[in-house]
């Protein structure tokens, strides 16, 4: 932890999500005073966990990607004790459930990827192509590529509408929070390559761990809890309960609603809503840390979270994570519980559901041309910062904080 700040902040950060969090670090380790205020009683914005009756509960189904150039460079990732997903999927498609893997990091599961077996000869040749150009381009490359939709950036590339339909659609409906494939191609490619150079894993603390570890390193007295902000002024913040922090500047990197509130004139973008049901069993469904996708998109995705991160649920109890599009409703999660005793092959009578979160807002809805980034700066200064601002990832909330540091410090006078 560095030294504590004295006297008053000469910045103010307005949320400590991951851009926040990014921003005040940076600004700090620049020798700026840095007040952080957030409104909640934890840092992590979307990115939380709470500890209930044993279990870990991530405030939605999150996983936590290791390629991110953010990441690397912020975090220790072996405190964090990931604990890794199997890299690939098992889809249910209308022929029954099927394997898709990744054959160079797991050999035993190549042989499923013959062709005929899963994919069609030519799917395969279309999907390691695409998979190759990804990984093995500069992302600046990518980064500059034409932008169209996911759907047809896929068909462009070659796979054909069936494999998209039964395997990547509901795979990536997941991913993107949208059924219809129209999330930016490019932001797709950067995915699809962030996947392939890293590992999609828990950290065996929960999500919440990853905010926990960046809010660490800030100095003491610079984070503010339970402190909400309710306009932003033209000497500071107007806090909550009617106190002004005056500061020469201001950063706010909270989502994209309460942005547009405190910034009147910034635009919000169209956002993706998604909730997460946890249920708790006395035996695992699936003896294996592997993603279930539904090509009914009855759901998005299951999974039981214990065969990865057992930390996550009391001993002798498997925790499930399965996640739908929307809101939760009265009648859902029957439906939900249904779907998952097809899926699993398994009686769920007996499960027991320990939460359900609904996430508004959980990543912007980013239909082409999304820029993948955009300055920060919107007046002298005043700043804004988010996934909204760039990409709906840990990546792209780092990157945006980062970035809006070096706006801040850039336009400092010289002395």
């Amino acid at each position: 932890m560095m030294t504590r700040h004295s006297g008053e902040p000469d910045t103010v950060v307005v949320g400590a999500g991951l851009a926040g969090l990014a921003c005040a670090l940076d600004l700090c380790r620049a020798g700026r005073r840095v007040a952080l205020l957030e409104a909640s009683d934890g840092v992590g914005g979307r990115m939380r966990t709470d500890r209930r009756d044993g279990f870990l509960l991530d405030r939605g189904f999150q996983v936590f990607n290791t390629s991110y150039p953010q990441v690397k460079r912020r975090l220790d990732l072996r405190s964090l004790r990931l604990r890794p997903f199997t890299p690939g999927l098992v889809a249910h498609t209308s022929r029954g459930p099927v394997r898709l893997a990744d054959p160079t990091r797991r050999p035993r599961d190549a042989g499923a990827l013959l062709p005929g077996r899963v994919l069609p000869a030519r799917d395969l040749a279309a999907l390691g192509a695409l998979t190759a150009r990804d990984v093995l381009l500069p992302a600046g490359v990518l980064k500059r590529g034409a932008d169209r939709s996911t759907a047809e950036t896929l068909s462009r590339a070659g796979v054909s509408a069936e494999t998209v339909d039964e395997i990547l659609r509901p795979f990536l409906s997941g991913v993107f929070l949208e059924d219809a494939l129209e999330t930016s191609g490019r932001f797709f490619h950067l995915v699809w390559r962030s996947m392939a150079r890293g590992t999609l894993c828990l950290p065996a603390g929960g999500i919440g761990a990853v905010p926990a570890q960046l809010a660490a390193g800030l100095p003491e007295g610079v984070l503010r809890l339970e402190t909400p902000v309710d306009e932003i002024t033209a000497s500071g913040v107007l806090l909550a309960d009617g106190r002004e922090l005056p500061a020469t500047t201001v950063v706010v990197a909270t989502d994209a609603v309460t942005t547009a509130r405190l910034l009147p004139g910034t635009a919000a973008p169209d956002s993706r809503t998604v909730t997460t049901y946890y249920h708790a069993a006395a035996r695992s469904p699936l003896a294996e840390p592997t993603l279930v996708v539904d090509s009914t998109r009855a759901v998005l995705n299951t999974c039981v979270l214990t065969e990865a991160a057992p930390t996550y649920a009391p001993p002798g109890t498997a925790l499930i994570s399965t996640s739908v599009l929307g809101l939760d409703r009265p009648e859902r999660g029957g439906a939900v519980l249904r779907r998952l005793a097809e899926l699993y092959g398994t009686d769920t009578g007996e499960w027991r559901q320990v939460a359900a979160y609904t996430v508004t807002g959980a990543l912007p809805a980013m239909r082409p041309p999304w820029p993948l980034s955009r300055p920060t700066r919107l007046a002298p200064g005043r700043y804004v910062c988010g996934d909204h601002r760039a990409t709906g990832s840990v990546q792209g909330a780092l990157a945006s904080g980062t970035r809006a540091a070096r706006e801040v410090l850039s336009d400092l006078p010289r002395t």
